[in-house]
């Protein structure tokens, strides 16, 4: 499974904010947005810290997605 961001890049745009003021607003690494900026997994505590920021669900700033894995479980976000 890989984690798309999306949903978070395109709230950014509409709230009119970058990164850097994602980092400072949610008090996260840069590490953690680069990682994200690749699709890759990031803690629950670093989605709850953006979650709090933005005012928002975690639905709304990622979803999982299940294409290309050896068994085809769903995960719902």
């Amino acid at each position: 499974m890989s984690a798309s961001y999306k949903k978070l890049w395109k709230i950014l745009i509409d709230r009119d904010m970058n990164k850097s003021d994602l980092i400072r607003l949610a008090k996260i690494t840069s590490n953690i947005v680069a990682k994200m900026g690749k699709g890759e997994d990031v803690s629950m505590e670093s989605l709850r810290k953006i979650c709090i920021a933005l005012n928002c669900e975690i639905g709304d700033i990622m979803e999982v997605n299940g294409e290309g894995e050896k068994n085809n479980q769903s995960v719902i976000i």
